[in-house]
């Protein structure tokens, strides 16, 4: 399952409190089939206090969600997607079921500054 699912990458919520929403990737737990996701699934972490945090306080960040619970966003269509792996030139590339477009593939141009990859 992890393989469907990458850093960087824009998914959707299928399921759950956050059911509609969307945002990146911003790490993968491999071991425990789960992703946070920007902006979704919002705890309140509670902090002792500290010579950093004087007041102590509670800060709001990003929790896990287990993986069956998001879908990658086919860049084409703009709707949630299923994926599958197929081999082009000898690479192994996520491609969208519901477009054909590869997944992920505008996050790289953005993440290499535009530049096309050989």
């Amino acid at each position: 399952m992890a393989k469907r699912i990458r850093k960087g990458d824009i998914v959707a919520i299928v399921s759950g409190d956050d059911k509609g929403k969307r945002g990146r990737v911003l790490d993968v737990l491999v071991e425990r089939n789960r992703v946070v996701v920007e902006g979704v699934n919002l705890v309140f972490k509670h902090l002792r206090k500290s010579q950093a945090h004087p007041q102590g306080g509670r800060i709001r960040r990003e929790a896990a969600l287990h993986m069956s619970n998001v879908m990658p966003v086919d860049s084409e269509t703009n709707r949630p997607t299923r994926v599958k792996t197929v081999e082009i030139d000898g690479q192994r590339v996520r491609v969208g079921v519901r477009s054909g477009a590869e997944v992920g593939a505008s996050t790289k141009k953005a993440a290499s500054g535009g530049k096309k990859e050989d």
